[in-house]
């Protein structure tokens, strides 16, 4: 969506959840002066022929980091850019420091202003293409310079990229818009500038979180699913780990997963490590899992400092879980209750969720806006394939209730 910004011309955008996020950035760019019409429910259409302010307010931005996203297409495009710092989820700092360093280097004038990221483009108005090395691997970085460089004058050529799908995904898209980029999806990406970009239709891929969330609920109620429309190859390391610890998972055709958890479960360590390796996205999720399996798992958390918040939520459900700085030791199967919850983040309320589905009892999980940000209706979802889950209250911290629930059912 950030990335229509840099073009007068119509971009087409299908396959978008309808989901918190969604609707903010949608705001965010229609505030900005850009036109979002939806002629269905998952098909945007964003025409920023007319853009006339250059400046993303706080009053977004603290709700989502990716609002950020903003910053390097309005600079790109009209050389100028005022972005609010960013917030989301309570996960760590997640600093933009290398974002506003890179851009430095394309020739911007980057400062700091009253809680505010200011750039602007050199002299000229234009970014000028250059080498960028990225101290560790960012994957907003590398989306924002990814966008940013498609209109500088001259070669880009990023070093330690993000290799995950999502990046891929976006080149693709300014590919089509008529940028020239190579090498998305490895660590070294070569973006070719161009004076403009045209217009573009695009099918957006599946989410590869919410995919694996719902094979964690299969294997955690020992149940069955089919879950189709998705992305297993974009999937590798969690469907790998999950069938090391004893979850039958079949891949029926390139977009459709058969999973089982009719297997006893054993403990298996897993570390966090950016794409291809196992995402920290799904780690709250296999922390869930990791309480009804047999032994002790260790869980290396390497890529936020902040991310185990979660885990004292699961103890008072009867967890056994010990949280040493960035690892966690998961003793099981334990048993677990039914308790008031409070999510923390959008992946720690989906394994909250998970944990709830196997509580003895009720278990309330408060400040779900979270979750919103990320699943769409997935308390609908859920209660469709056999769990006794409902929201209870539509508003800004609505709750979700669970009870126990049955085995999930296939075909989901």
């Amino acid at each position: 969506m950030a990335a229509a910004l840099l073009s007068a011309e119509t971009v087409t955008l299908h396959n978008l959840p309808y989901v918190r996020d969604i609707i903010t950035q949608r705001r965010l760019l229609e505030d900005l002066g850009a036109t979002v019409l939806t002629p269905e429910l998952r098909t945007h259409k964003i025409s920023a022929n007319h853009i006339e302010i250059f400046e993303a307010p706080y009053e977004l931005v603290r709700t989502m980091r990716a609002s950020v996203l903003a910053l390097g297409p309005l600079l790109a495009r009209f050389g100028k850019a005022k972005v609010s710092l960013p917030g989301g989820c309570a996960i760590g700092t997640r600093p933009i420091d290398l974002h506003l360093k890179a851009f430095e280097k394309l020739g911007a004038e980057v400062r700091l202003e009253a809680g505010n990221v200011i750039a602007r483009a050199p002299k000229a108005g234009r970014l000028i293409g250059a080498e960028i090395h990225f101290d560790k691997v960012t994957v907003t970085g590398t989306e924002n310079l990814l966008m940013a460089a498609t209109l500088a004058s001259g070669t880009t050529v990023m070093h330690n990229a993000a290799c995950e799908p999502e990046i891929s995904d976006l080149a693709d898209l300014l590919n089509k818009m008529g940028a020239r980029i190579s090498g998305a999806g490895t660590s070294t990406i070569t973006i070719e500038g161009v004076e403009a970009l045209g217009p573009a239709e695009h099918t957006i891929i599946p989410d590869r979180i919410e995919t694996g969330t719902f094979i964690a609920a299969a294997a955690i109620t020992r149940g069955e699913l089919e879950i189709r429309d998705c992305r297993p190859d974009h999937l590798a390391a969690v469907i790998d780990k999950f069938r090391e610890v004893g979850v039958e998972i079949e891949e029926l055709n390139p977009r459709t997963l058969r999973v089982s958890g009719r297997n006893d479960l054993s403990a298996k360590d897993v570390t966090t490590q950016p794409y291809p390796k196992f995402p920290t996205d799904m780690q709250a999720q296999y922390m869930a899992l990791m309480t009804q399996a047999t032994g002790s798992a260790v869980i290396e958390e390497t890529i936020f400092e902040n991310r185990f918040m979660h885990g004292s939520e699961m103890q008072r459900m009867g967890a056994n879980i010990f949280i040493d700085g960035h690892s966690a030791t998961v003793s099981g199967p334990t048993p677990l209750n039914g308790a008031p919850l409070i999510a923390s983040d959008l992946r720690a309320s989906a394994s909250l969720v998970l944990a709830g589905l196997v509580a003895k009892g009720e278990t309330m999980i408060d400040r779900v806006y979270h979750i919103d940000r990320g699943y769409e209706r997935i308390e609908a979802k859920l209660r469709a394939i056999g769990a006794d889950i409902e929201r209870i209250r539509e508003s800004v911290t609505a709750p979700l209730s669970l009870a126990t629930t049955p085995a999930l059912p296939a075909e989901a």
